[in-house]
C-alpha cells in the first residue's frame, strides 16, 4: 500500500535506501549505498520494496518538518505527528459518534464523515518503519516506532475504528491441526480401531 506517491529516483537499485541518515551518535552515519539486499542480483520482495518506500516517505517528512528533524532527534511524538498527517490520504470511512451510521458495517447512504487511514494499514506501516529504523543503524532501545505512545495510539485507533465501523479486530485463534483435533474428539474411537 502506497501511502504517498514517491518522487522519481535516479537510483537504479530499488533495494538501496536513498536517504543518508545521521544519528545523534556521531559515529553512526548511514550512506545511501550502505543498505542493500543480501544479493545484489536478486529482486527485493514486495515487503522490502514497501518498507523502502515507507522509509523514504518518513525521511522526506522529517526533512520537510519545520524545523527539519534529524532521525536521531525523532521521538514517538514525531511518529504520532506523521501518522496523523497520513490520515488525510486515507481511504477508509470512519464515522463520528453523532453520525447515524456510527457502528454500521455497511451504511445505506453517504455521509460527511472523514476518510482516514485504516488501523491495519497504520499498524503494518509502523512495523515496517520499526524494522527499517534498525536496519539503518538505529538502536532497538531508541526506536521511536516502538515507543509506548505509538502503541497506545494504535490501540486507540483500533478500538475507535472497531466501534465506528462495526468491525471486530479481535485476534483470530489458531485452529488445532486436523490430526490433533481427531484424537481429542474421539479418543475411544482411535484406541478401539487400533486393536
Amino acid at each position: 500500500m502506497d501511502l504517498l506517491p514517491e518522487p522519481p529516483s535516479a537510483n537504479s537499485n530499488p533495494a538501496v535506501y536513498e536517504t543518508p541518515i545521521a544519528f545523534s551518535n556521531p559515529g553512526i552515519v548511514v550512506s545511501p549505498n550502505a543498505v542493500q539486499s543480501a544479493s545484489p542480483s536478486s529482486v527485493p520482495s514486495r515487503y522490502e520494496n514497501q518498507k523502502r518506500r515507507d522509509w523514504n516517505t518518513f525521511c522526506q517528512y522529517l526533512r520537510n518538518h519545520r524545523p527539519p528533524l534529524s532521525l536521531g532527534m525523532c521521538s514517538g511524538a514525531h511518529v504520532l505527528e506523521f501518522l496523523r498527517y497520513l490520515d488525510q490520504f486515507g481511504k477508509t470511512k470512519v464515522h463520528n459518534q453523532p453520525c447515524p451510521f456510527f457502528g454500521l458495517v455497511n451504511p445505506p447512504a453517504p455521509c460527511p464523515c472523514p476518510l482516514r487511514q485504516a488501523w491495519g494499514s497504520l499498524d503494518a506501516l509502523v512495523g515496517r518503519l520499526r524494522a527499517a529504523y534498525e536496519e539503518n543503524g538505529g538502536k532497538p532501545e531508541t526506536n521511536p516506532f516502538g515507543a509506548r505512545a505509538v502503541r497506545l495510539y494504535l490501540r486507540e485507533v483500533r478500538d475507535f475504528q472497531s466501534k465506528a465501523r462495526g468491525v471486530s479486530y479481535e485476534k483470530k485463534r489458531k485452529r488445532p491441526k486436523a490430526k490433533d483435533s481427531m484424537m481429542m474428539a474421539s479418543p475411544t474411537a482411535a484406541s478401539s480401531s487400533s486393536g
